[in-house]
């Protein structure tokens, strides 16, 4: 239960290519550097820069990345890499990078890239099984860019509000994001969410702010991932935390609290694709409760067919919502100047642009009035 213009840390927004290749490998490099600057991280942007020197060179970075020189833009290539490096810096089994990366107490220097790339060289065989797997960024920053569009719909469902909500996430993770009422937003001298959360958002807003005064309660919370993970466990902390750009570590202090929220508050992710998962939660009307489907910086990494499939399956159930079983799409999605927060509503079909985030999070415009 909840109680009640600055481009600062924005990404370039990530080009939509589906699936289809990148026409010059190093492009694809290129532009998560420039990301990567964008948002706050000189250590990845220069490790990424110093691969961009490596690719066409024989060596350990070429060895690694050079069978992957047709991936798409949207698997995320480069984060893959750095997270599996992460990784092992994490588990303390590379000292001398270790000492270049704030997440472990290091401090970033000029023999960084040379360490870098000695432990590529070191792990290589490992580091060619780990760069399949997919990026796992369960950023809970995300949640100060949705909380106030959840707001809107628990105002706005059965005409006078305070209806429950039934939350549906695809591309779920670790479902850090599905416990979003659990945290806590202040902002001007109101707050809402739970006062004792160790998540804490203040001031997240730059300029106008959602209205905090409402409230709203969740009945059921539910996500879906194809390869979801359990924060609670030491193998799934670690995991997250790969990911996490280890020079931002205000994102690995929040993430680490989120975790302590998640082991007290129980949230579903299946195993699934959306293609299948999300026609079955949305087959049937559930009266007095207002359904949202939501993603985060999500839609770049589903095939085309995937896309459709979502896009198909919720404006179908928006079409059959009443006014006693609404249905909303709330999406935070790579837009031109940043994250577009945008929500859909039915009964009517209205599509409204509320918020524009940086990716990770804050700092957020809320444009709604």
């Amino acid at each position: 239960m909840m109680t009640g213009s600055d481009r600062r840390g924005m990404a370039a927004p990530l080009r939509r290519q589906g699936d289809r290749p990148p026409a010059d490998f190093t492009e694809l490099l290129r532009v998560q550097r420039d990301a990567c600057r964008q948002i706050g991280s000189d250590l990845y942007a220069r490790l990424i820069g110093h691969a961009i020197t490596r690719v066409d060179r024989p060596g350990p970075i070429r060895d690694l990345l050079a069978p992957h020189a047709q991936d798409s833009f949207g698997s995320a290539l480069a984060l893959r890499f750095l997270g599996a490096v992460h990784r092992i810096v994490l588990e303390g089994r590379a000292p001398e990078l270790a000492a270049h990366y704030p997440s472990v107490g290091g401090t970033p220097g000029p023999a960084a890239e040379a360490a870098f790339e000695a432990v590529v060289a070191a792990h290589l065989p490992e580091l060619a099984e780990r760069i399949h797997d997919g990026v796992q960024t369960n950023e809970v920053g995300r949640s100060a860019a949705l909380v106030g569009a959840f707001l809107e719909v628990a105002a706005g469902a059965g005409g006078g509000g305070g209806m429950p909500l039934r939350v549906f996430e695809v591309g779920a993770s670790a479902g850090l994001n599905l416990r979003w009422d659990h945290y806590r937003y202040e902002a001007g001298g109101r707050g809402v969410g739970d006062p004792s959360s160790p998540v804490r958002f203040v001031e997240p807003w730059v300029g106008r702010r959602p209205r905090l005064d409402r409230t709203c309660t969740v009945a059921e919370r539910r996500g879906c991932d194809l390869s979801p993970i359990d924060a609670t466990t030491p193998e799934g902390r670690l995991t997250l935390r790969a990911f996490v750009w280890p020079d931002l570590v205000d994102r690995l202090r929040r993430l680490d609290a989120a975790i302590e929220v998640a082991r007290r508050v129980p949230a579903t992710v299946d195993r699934a694709d959306v293609s299948t998962w999300l026609p079955e939660r949305l087959a049937a009307p559930a009266p007095g409760t207002a359904t949202v489907v939501v993603h985060s910086i999500v839609v770049q990494y589903l095939p085309d067919e995937a896309r459709r499939t979502l896009r198909e399956t919720v404006t179908a159930a928006g079409e059959a919502a009443t006014p006693e079983a609404p249905v909303a799409w709330l999406r935070m999605e790579p837009g031109r100047d940043g994250a577009e927060v945008r929500l859909a509503g039915w009964p009517g079909g209205a599509d409204r642009l509320l918020a524009v985030s940086a990716y990770h999070g804050p700092p957020v415009r809320w444009l709604a009035s």
